[in-house]
This record gives structure tokens, C-alpha cells and sequence, in this order.
């Protein structure tokens, strides 16, 4: 009975549908998906690998470069450079700066070294001696001390380009070129450096006017000159400058006088010139009469005696036109100095001289731009103390010219 029971007992039951055996064809399907799953899965975990990997080289690279022990130099640097400062550069900017010239090795190395210090606020715009890898505590030091400022250039009104030399005392009083060259001076690595004035005077004699960015409203004086350097006196104003020490001595003149024709257009020249029927150069030819004929406050009444001699077609006879190109200062001229024809000889040629003769201050530009109305013919100093007595009057005038021979300061009649 208990065999019965074994033979009559049910067999196991599959749950679910009967499994159908593949295909060929599915089969290599199945193969190239999971090959396809393979070779994506690999790619984004290499991709992952490499993108972690680079992030932490970078971000240690990063923090060694900006927090670690090698965000700043040491020693005593490797040679000397001169860097630009720019007006209102800010601590960073200056950092940038210093670091695109290898003076520093990290902006953030100068930023944290310059907190706190005051004088950095204070850095003039203009141009600095420094020494390329130098620590940032000492590229502070270098900026905040003055001796390593180059390049400031202070012209005085009244000066021309070349040097004069006063008569009676033999006293030299530098010319604009000279004092240009003297700014550019530098010591560079136990060298000194300067732009000579024999190189400024050539490029200014011989570089194409749009090279020396001569405005338009000068040029064609300036061509007319040729190749004498003086053609561009007055151009380039009195005034405080700073210039570039290893720049050429063409692209400092250029930029001298672009500084300088802006100073022009911003002072009202142009407007001014037109309303008064001249050109923009013919003011300033008149206002360097003005500044070397007279004092400030004879200014205004001396640009109106010119304006009227030059309406009556009247010689201006200025005895410093006479002494502008022997480059000398004395108030009277010989018979022999006034029969010169040169460009700029008032005694011998009608009309205003061929270039300025200095170049003129702002109160001798206003003066030119807006005259004291009168008569006036003609004027001459009589005393030291510069007192000048103008009149309409020629037998007058004879007058007031014995008086200042009598005071001694006239040699002989104007």
C-alpha cells in the first residue's frame, strides 16, 4: 500500500509559462547589448576617474599656489624693471601688474602683504624701478619709496625746447628737451640710462608729424618747417608728465605732445580760435609772445597790442623773437641781431612768427583767447620791478623808451 501510494503521488508542478529555448539571431543580439552596456560603463567611470583626478591636481595646485609655502618669492630679486602704475589702479590691479612682470610671484602675495599699509593708497600714478622675484613685502617697500619713482617730467611755463643762456649772468636755464632727457634717466641693474638729447632733437626734426601726433590744426606749419626741430615748439605744454624711460625718444615726443594737444581742446582753444576768425596755432604763437614779452598782470594788454599791430599790418618787433634762435634771454637786442632774417624775426618779417617761441602757461593762453580791449600800439618795461607803460602814441612811446634807458633797462630803443 505504501508502494501504491509513491506510484499514484503527483508529480512537481512549473509555475509560470515553459522557457522557450533563443534564437541565433537573439542571441547575438543579447551579446552586442551587454558588450555595448560594458564599453559605456567603462567610459564613464575612465571619465569620472580622470575628471576627479585633474580637479584635485588642479585644486592642490591652486591652494599650493595661492595659500601654500610657494605663493611668494625670496631674495634679493634678479634684475631691475620699470612697471607702469595707472591712475586708479586699485591694490589688485597693481598686484596684476607686478605679477605680469615677474616683480611679484602672486597677486595675492602683494594684496596681503600691501593690507593694512597706508602709502599704497597714496602710489602716484606714473612709472617705478623695481626688481623682478622680489618677496611682496619688499615690492611695497620699493613702490612707497619715492626714489624709486622715474620718469616725472615738470615743465615750467615760459620754457622753449632748447636750452637759453642769460646774457649778463651766463646762468643756463634747461630747455624742454633737456628736461625730458633728464627724466628718462634711470639706473637700470648698476647702468644708467637716458634718453639723450640728441635723440630727441632728431626725431623731432625728422619724424613724419602724424608719428609725433601733431594735431591736425598744426600740421601744416609744422611740414612747412622741414626738418628743423624747432617746428614743433609750443607744442608741448607746461605741465607735470610722466614718461616712459625705455620708450623711444619718437614715441615719448608723441605722447607729450598728445597729452598736451588734449590739454588744448579741454582748455576751449579750438572753440575759442574760431570765434576769433584764427587758427587754433596762431593763438598759441600769439600767447607765447604774451608769456615771453611781459608779466601776468601786463598779459591781456599785451595779446591786445599784437592783435593791433597785426591789424595795421605793423612788424611786431619783439626783441625775443629776435633772441629765440640764438637760444639766449636779454630784454634788448644789438642792430646786428635784428638785421637776421630768420623765421622768426618780428623785425624784419611782417606777421607772427613762424612757430611759437616758447610755450605759453595758462594765463598767457586765456590772455591770447581773450585780450583787454584797447588802442595800444606799443609798450616797454621801465623798471625792474617790471612796471610797463603802453600807449597808442609813438612820441609817447619815444618818451617811456628814454625813460627805461635811464633806469637801465634798456641799452637801446625797441
Amino acid at each position: 500500500m505504501a508502494e501504491g501510494s509513491r506510484r499514484n503521488r503527483a508529480g512537481p508542478v512549473a509555475v509560470g509559462p515553459s522557457r522557450r529555448r533563443m534564437t541565433r539571431a537573439e542571441r547575438i543580439r543579447a551579446e552586442r547589448s551587454r558588450r555595448r552596456r560594458r564599453m559605456v560603463t567603462g567610459f564613464a567611470t575612465a571619465l569620472l576617474i580622470t575628471v576627479a583626478v585633474a580637479a584635485v591636481f588642479v585644486g592642490s595646485r591652486l591652494w599650493h599656489t595661492v595659500f601654500g609655502p610657494n605663493n611668494d618669492y625670496s631674495g634679493s630679486g634678479k634684475r631691475d624693471v620699470v612697471i607702469q602704475i595707472h591712475s586708479g589702479d586699485s591694490t589688485t590691479a597693481i598686484g596684476e601688474t607686478l605679477q605680469n612682470h615677474d616683480v611679484v610671484r602672486t597677486v595675492r602675495a602683494f594684496v596681503d602683504a600691501a593690507h593694512g599699509n597706508a602709502a599704497i593708497s597714496s602710489i602716484q600714478p606714473g612709472f617705478y624701478r623695481m626688481r623682478t622675484q622680489i618677496p611682496a613685502a619688499a615690492a611695497v617697500a620699493r613702490l612707497t619709496d619715492p626714489n624709486n619713482r622715474v620718469g616725472r617730467l615738470v615743465i615750467p611755463e615760459g620754457r622753449q625746447l632748447d636750452d637759453t643762456t642769460d646774457v649778463k649772468t651766463n646762468a643756463v636755464t634747461p630747455g624742454i628737451l633737456t628736461l625730458i632727457s633728464r627724466a628718462t634717466c634711470v639706473d637700470l641693474d648698476g647702468q644708467r640710462r637716458c634718453v639723450s638729447v640728441a635723440d630727441l632733437r632728431t626725431a623731432a626734426g625728422e619724424a613724419a608729424p602724424a608719428m609725433l601726433s601733431v594735431p591736425n590744426w598744426a600740421s601744416q606749419p609744422v611740414t612747412e618747417m622741414a626738418n628743423d626741430h624747432r617746428r614743433i615748439e609750443g607744442l608741448i605744454a607746461p605741465g607735470t608728465f610722466n614718461v616712459n624711460p625705455s620708450a623711444s625718444a619718437q614715441s615719448i615726443l608723441a605722447t607729450l605732445i598728445s597729452a598736451s594737444t588734449e590739454q588744448y581742446v579741454e582748455s576751449g582753444l579750438l572753440d575759442t580760435a574760431r570765434t576769433m576768425n584764427l587758427s587754433p596755432y596762431d593763438v598759441l604763437v600769439v600767447a607765447s609772445l604774451v608769456q615771453r614779452e611781459s608779466t601776468p598782470q601786463d598779459f591781456p594788454k599785451v595779446a591786445e597790442v599784437i592783435y593791433n599791430r597785426l591789424r595795421e599790418h605793423r612788424t611786431l618787433q619783439f626783441d625775443s623773437t629776435v633772441n629765440y634762435p640764438l637760444d639766449r634771454r636779454e630784454v634788448a637786442t644789438t642792430d646786428a641781431d635784428r638785421a637776421q632774417p630768420t623765421p622768426w624775426n618780428t623785425y624784419v618779417a611782417e606777421g607772427l612768427p613762424a612757430t611759437p617761441i616758447c610755450s605759453p602757461g595758462v594765463d598767457a593762453l586765456h590772455a591770447a583767447e581773450h585780450p583787454e580791449p584797447g588802442d595800444w600800439l606799443y609798450f616797454v618795461t621801465i623798471d625792474a620791478q617790471g612796471t610797463t607803460l603802453f600807449t597808442a602814441d609813438y612820441q609817447q612811446h619815444l618818451a617811456d623808451v628814454e625813460l627805461a634807458k635811464h633806469n637801465g633797462v634798456l641799452d637801446s630803443a625797441r
